[in-house]
């Protein structure tokens, strides 16, 4: 029943499009059952439309299809396209088109007849069902035909039919489109994800695409599936392999930048030139747009034809091209002399006292004068900038001197700046691009070295660790007689790489180089990482007395430190030492600091060494709050690795409360990329929180196969997980009668808890002692001294796990009564952390020992947890279940989860009847 003249090309492949293909199968699947719909697939030029309408069409799915896509030619001829359409029905199209005449009758004419007409479409339309009916590019068909065909659609539910439109946003598209097809469901499609752009990318070039080109066209297409094609198909092989510049703008020959084109055409001249004055800039301020309006004495309204042709967005105080494809070629497009004048113009009205950076860009595009100039100036604008610590500013100065610069020594030197600022202010693709620039210009060895030196930072926290590992050596053997600092840093992220990896025996080798550089002289920053280093190494070869010496000195050198990577190594420092409330207070100053000064790429790694120091100082509340900022953070900034950390300590906050059903969709989101990456720490950190619900669920022998394994993606033994989870291990062994394997872990354990005098871990220590203990004199001395060690670190969710523990031995030993004390407070404190399935559990052993629970106060400010009081204000503010879980960067799983708990304690049956307890 398709119109074979409006067939429409399809691949076979669609990448990064499941849940959009998912949401129009089920559509269909459901008019199939008489639940007939209409959607609207709404979408910038090039994201794949037609693409995602042909699949569904092509989809082995029992229902007919018919459909139309616009022309431009017929936009003008009323009910041209509903014609066209009503010809491809079943049956004789003619008859159906003469029904249409019939309706209007002489001289007659829509939208008059526009319910009549939509009546009837849909009658016909139903009569024919199951029935998919598309209009592809419905922003060219006539207003008359859409006007109908919208009408019906949204009567379609109890017909067996669904309607799909796609329609065009952005450049070229018409915006009372919209307003025709208001009141039906859309579905607006953005770019493809790194991921699916790749493999577009890939399934295009036959022979290959390397990965620093691949990225670079990424960052030019933006997600476009279009732009992605056209360009793949354009490289050369020279190109491909990276042995050569990709380009740096779509061809000109490709369907992309001839819609812009002819986009950019159809303006008038001053509206052109605002459309190239925009692509001149990532950005321009309003402000800015007026006083270029002013100065160059055009009307306004020249203004606003550039922003209703799409080649302009208004967004508030800015005004930008919609994407860099756009930008790209609206700039290819311009003429010289339109280039020239954007930048007079610019360099008239910028401010310089505000915007020097691009006042003397502009003005040395203007000037037709010699660069060098210009180049140093800019590049005096980047070192004060650097000075004040606006590394947004200088990195952008130091990129623009770059591209001015003539001599290749010094242009790779300022692009390296510009990297590093970038990096810094969390744009690790613009740093990686910059990189890449500078490479082939470095020809001295400690430019070589500092390109390796940002390349492994950047891949230490977005890529593979044990290749970051590398690259770091790489650098440091570069850097080595040159930068002495830069030698030192480069060997000491190189072990961080080591030990996110998992990979000690590397780790223990860098080491050793590193601590062959020491000398008497050293910096503080120097002697902080090289101490640092010395005493990790030592405490994962079990040398905790000496290492206890040199994380000592980290600690007192952190005092005189300003930078915040010194903050956090000091931070991890304590944390290895057992002291995690110092710990934390480093992580606060280190956080502080970062943030202060604008260095956002170092924020979600602060976050880790946070959550995770009060995680061990139970403040379970405020770890989960801090795991979740450095979630956003991470996810802004590009750094996929400290995503992925930061869900697998969300994880493992999760399962020590218990808590499966929150913690179960966080290890799913660690399982794969930290196998891929090979990311050891979240992935030993996912088989602790695993094991941990193990023991939970009453599954302690699984629980000792995880715990035993607690292995890195590239399968060492992540020591330091290992290491903190002892305690829990030593649990699991001794509830499956395995003691003698539980107390030679416990004897490792002692071993570094005795040289820290941390209080936490020795009560931990002491509660194991307990389970392990043959006689019940030495049983209920170790759990005395464990509740008495727990309440001195106020560590009271393990507290109240120990008095749970210690009531159970009691009950077990024929005291109920006693046994009933220990039960009635751990409850207490279990209701207060929310960990439902242990307070559970201790209500069952209070029944058990003879006592019922006590009853909960009914006042919500008694019951509620943080964050349950936090999510029932806001249902009592009427936010949906979506709204709190976007709000608070949690899953609507979870939301669900803590509000029948929260219905559960308040006895309440309803979201109405909450907010009245709670307002």
């Amino acid at each position: 029943m398709t119109v074979e003249s409006e067939a429409m090309s399809f691949s076979g492949r669609m990448h990064g499009r499941d849940q959009e293909f998912a949401r129009v199968s089920g559509l269909v699947e459901r008019a199939c059952r008489g639940r007939g719909a209409a959607l609207v697939i709404t979408a910038e030029p090039g994201m794949g439309r037609t693409t995602l309408l042909e699949r569904t069409r092509t989809d082995p799915v029992n229902v007919g299809t018919v459909g139309i896509r616009g022309i431009e030619a017929e936009s003008e001829l009323s009910l041209a396209g509903l014609k066209r359409l009503l010809s491809g029905l079943p049956g004789e199209g003619g008859d159906h088109c003469a029904v249409v005449d019939r309706l209007l009758g002489p001289g007659a004419a829509p939208p008059a007849n526009t319910a009549v007409l939509g009546g009837t479409v849909r009658r016909l339309l139903a009569e024919s069902g199951p029935l998919l009916c598309w209009i592809d590019d419905a922003h060219l068909v006539d207003r008359a035909s859409l006007e109908v065909l919208a009408f019906a659609a949204r009567r379609l539910s109890t017909t067996s039919v669904l309607m799909v439109f796609t329609t065009a946003r952005g450049v070229g598209s018409d915006s009372a489109v919209s307003g025709l097809l208001t009141g039906i469901p859309d579905l607006e499609l953005s770019g493809l994800d790194d991921e699916a752009a790749t493999r577009v990318l890939r399934d295009r070039v036959a022979h290959g695409v390397s990965e620093e080109p691949a990225e670079d066209l990424l960052d030019l297409a933006c997600g476009n599936p279009l732009a992605l094609v056209e360009l793949a198909t354009s490289l050369t092989l020279e190109q491909a392999a990276g042995l050569s510049p990709v380009p740096n703008v779509l061809p000109r020959d490709g369907r992309y930048r001839g819609l812009v084109r002819r986009c950019f055409l159809r303006l008038r001249g001053q509206a052109r030139l605002w459309a190239v004055m925009v692509a001149s800039e990532e950005r321009l301020d309003t402000d800015t747009v007026s006083r270029a309006i002013a100065e160059s004495g055009q009307d306004p309204e020249s203004w606003e034809e550039a922003v209703e042709s799409g080649l302009v967005v208004v967004d508030g105080k800015t005004a930008e091209s919609p994407n860099e494809p756009v930008r790209s070629s609206v700039w290819a497009e311009s003429s010289l002399a339109q280039r020239r004048q954007v930048h007079d113009l610019l360099a008239t009205v910028l401010q310089r006292e505000q915007d020097e950076t691009r006042w003397t860009w502009h003005r040395a595009a203007a000037s037709g004068e010699p660069p060098d100039s210009y180049a140093g100036e800019l590049a005096e604008v980047a070192n004060a900038a650097r000075r004040r610590e606006d590394y947004a500013i200088s990195s952008e100065a130091f990129r623009r001197s770059a591209v001015l610069t003539p001599h290749r020594e010094l242009r790779a030197e300022r692009l390296l700046a510009a990297g590093h600022d970038s990096w810094l202010t969390g744009r690790a693709r613009r740093s990686r691009a910059l990189i890449r620039e500078a490479h082939p210009l470095a020809a001295s060895p400690e430019l070589r070295g500092t390109v390796g030196l940002l390349r492994g930072s950047i891949e230490l926290h977005d890529g593979i660790p044990e290749r970051a590992s590398r690259n770091l050596v790489e650098a440091a053997d570069e850097l080595d007689g040159t930068n002495r600092a830069a030698t030192v840093t480069a060997l000491m992220l190189a072990g961080e790489a080591s030990y996110v990896a998992g990979d000690y025996p590397r780790y223990f080798t860098i080491a050793q180089r590193a601590a062959a550089l020491r000398r008497p002289d050293d910096s503080v920053p120097v002697r902080l990482m090289l101490d640092h280093f010395a005493g990790m190494a030592a405490t994962f070869r079990g040398g905790h007395r000496e290492a206890a010496q040199a994380l000592r000195r980290v600690v007192r050198l952190a005092e005189v430190v300003r930078d915040p990577a010194s903050m956090i190594w000091a931070s991890q420092a304590a944390f290895t030492l057992g002291d995690p409330r110092r710990s934390r207070e480093l992580a606060i100053r280190a956080l502080s600091t970062a943030r202060g000064r604008g260095m956002v790429a170092l924020v979600p790694w602060t976050l880790v060494c946070l959550a995770l120091s009060e995680l061990l100082l139970d403040r379970y509340s405020s770890a989960t709050a801090n795991a979740r900022e450095g979630l956003r953070v991470a996810r802004a900034t590009g750094q996929h690795n400290f995503v992925i950390d930061h869900f697998a300590i969300l994880a493992l906050l999760a399962a020590l409360r218990g808590d499966g059903e929150v913690a179960l969709p966080y290890l799913r989101e660690v399982a794969d990329d930290a196998e891929t990456r090979g990311l050891g720490r979240p992935a030993a950190l996912g088989s602790w929180a695993s094991a941990c619900l193990d023991l939970t669920d009453g599954r302690p022998a699984d629980a000792v196969d995880r715990f035993r394994l607690v292995a890195s993606g590239n399968g060492h033994v992540n020591l330091a997980i290992r290491g903190l989870a002892a305690p829990h291990y030593v649990e699991a062994a001794a509830r499956c009668g395995q003691r003698t394997r539980a107390a030679r872990v416990l004897k490792s354990f002692d071993d570094w808890v005795g040289t820290t005098g941390s209080a936490a871990r020795l009560a931990l220590s002491h509660r194991c002692h307990a389970l392990l203990a043959g006689s019940g004199a030495d049983t209920d001395e170790h759990f005395h001294m464990a509740m008495r060690l727990h309440r001195r670190s106020d560590t009271r969710l393990e507290l109240a796990k120990t008095e749970l523990y210690y009531g159970e031995w009691l009950r077990r030993h024929r005291e109920p009564r006693n046994s009933r004390r220990f039960f009635a407070d751990a409850a207490k404190i279990f209701q207060q952390y929310e960990a439902d399935h242990w307070l559970e559990r201790t209500r069952t052993q209070l029944r058990v020992a003879g006592e019922a629970p006590r009853p909960a106060s009914t006042a919500a400010v008694d019951v509620l947890t943080p964050q349950q009081a936090q999510i029932s204000r806001l249902v009592a503010r009427g936010a949906t279940n979506r709204e709190i879980a976007a709000e608070l960067f949690i899953s609507r799983r979870t939301v669900d989860h803590h509000l029948r708990n929260v219905f559960s304690k308040l006895g309440v049956r309803s979201r109405v009847e909450l907010a009245g307890l709670v307002r």
